[in-house]
C-alpha cells in the first residue's frame, strides 16, 4: 500500500466523510432550472448533509454542454453556504475532463468527482492515464467514481491502488457490497489494504448504504439524499453515532422504495418526486430520457407518502 503524503491530510479526510447528497439537475424548456435548482441546493444546506455532490450521475452531467455545468456549478456554490460542494467532471475525452476540471476549480468546488465515461471500450492504461493527466493540474482534491453499472468499466482492487497512489486523489465511490454483513466487513477491508491512509472509501448504491457505512465506509454518496435527505441522515448519523441497529432499521423501513429504485431507476423515482411536491417543473429530465408514465408515478408518490418522505417545498 502506497502512503504516499497528502497535503492537509486530516482535513481532507474529513471532509470526505459523512454524507454527499448527489441533487438532480432539473431543466425546464430544456436548459437548467435556475430557480429550481437553487432551492434543491438550499435545502440540503438546510437539512445539514455534510456535503453536496453537483452533476453526479444524478445531477444528469453527461447530458449537459459546459456552459450548463459552469451554470449549475455556480448556483451550487452560491446556494450551498458553508456545505462543500463536489462536482462532477466526467466527459469522454481527456482535453474536455481537464477543461470541466477548471471551471469546477473556478467555481470554488471542494472537489472533484470522475467517472471514466467511455464509447469504446477502456483498457485500465486508459484509466489509468485519465486519472494521471486529471490529477497533474489539479488544486483540489478527486473522488474516483466506480459505477461499472453506468459506465461499464470494471476497476480492480491493484486499479484502486495505483489510482489512488496519484497526487490529490482523496476517496473512491465503490458499488454495492455483499448483503451479509460480514462479506461486507471482508470487501471493505480488503480494498483498503491497497489504499493510501488519507483515502476514504465511499458506499453507493443506496440500498447497500447502511451495511457498507457499517461495514466501514467512512462516506455514502447517495441518491436519495439529494431530495429526500431526511432518511439518508438518519441511516447516516446512526451509523455515526454506533448505532448500527438503528441504521439498518431504516434502511429495512426503506426496502419498498430501494426495490421500486430497481425497478424503475433511481433517477426517474427522485426526478418523479421533484416534480410531484414542486420542487421542480415536469418533465425535468435530460431528453431521451423520460419520466415515469402514470402508473409508475402515482405508485413512487404512494409509497414516498406511506413511508412519511413528503418534502416540502
Amino acid at each position: 500500500m502506497n502512503d504516499q503524503p497528502f497535503p492537509h491530510e486530516s482535513h481532507t479526510m474529513n471532509l470526505f466523510t459523512g454524507l454527499s447528497a448527489f441533487p438532480l439537475t432539473p431543466l425546464r424548456d430544456d436548459t437548467v432550472d435556475e430557480t429550481a435548482y437553487a432551492g434543491l441546493i438550499r435545502r440540503l444546506a438546510d437539512a445539514g448533509v455534510d456535503s453536496i455532490t453537483a452533476l453526479g450521475s444524478t445531477g444528469s452531467y453527461a447530458y449537459l454542454s459546459r456552459e450548463e455545468r459552469r451554470t449549475a456549478l455556480r448556483i451550487a456554490t452560491e446556494n450551498a453556504g458553508d456545505v462543500p460542494v463536489f462536482a462532477g467532471i466526467g466527459a469522454l475525452r481527456t482535453s474536455h475532463v481537464r477543461a470541466l476540471a477548471e471551471d469546477a476549480q473556478n467555481a470554488g468546488v471542494a472537489g472533484v468527482l470522475l467517472a471514466p465515461m467511455t464509447y469504446q471500450t477502456h483498457t485500465a492504461e486508459d484509466v489509468y492515464g485519465l486519472y494521471a493527466d486529471v490529477t497533474r493540474d489539479l488544486s483540489v482534491p478527486l473522488i474516483v467514481y466506480d459505477n461499472p453499472g453506468t459506465t461499464h468499466f470494471t476497476f480492480t482492487d491493484d486499479l484502486y491502488q495505483r489510482i489512488t497512489a496519484l497526487p490529490n486523489v482523496a476517496s473512491i465511490k465503490i458499488p454495492g457490497l455483499p448483503d451479509d454483513p460480514d462479506a461486507a466487513a471482508a470487501r471493505v477491508a480488503q480494498i483498503r489494504s491497497h489504499l493510501p491512509a488519507h483515502v476514504t472509501i465511499g458506499i453507493s448504491g443506496d440500498p447497500a448504504a447502511a451495511t457498507g457505512l457499517i461495514a466501514g465506509c467512512e462516506a455514502w454518496y447517495s441518491v436519495i439524499g439529494g431530495t429526500l435527505p431526511q432518511p439518508a441522515l438518519t441511516i447516516t448519523r446512526a451509523v455515526q453515532r454506533g448505532d448500527a441497529a438503528a441504521a439498518i432499521a431504516e434502511s429495512e423501513r426503506l426496502r419498498p422504495l430501494w426495490e421500486l429504485f430497481g425497478r424503475a431507476g433511481s433517477l426517474r423515482v427522485m426526478a418523479a418526486v421533484a416534480e410531484h411536491y414542486g420542487l421542480a417543473s415536469h418533465s425535468c429530465l435530460p431528453l431521451p430520457i423520460r419520466g415515469l408514465g402514470d402508473a409508475a408515478r402515482a405508485e413512487a408518490i404512494a409509497l414516498i407518502e406511506r413511508l412519511g418522505l413528503q418534502p416540502t417545498p
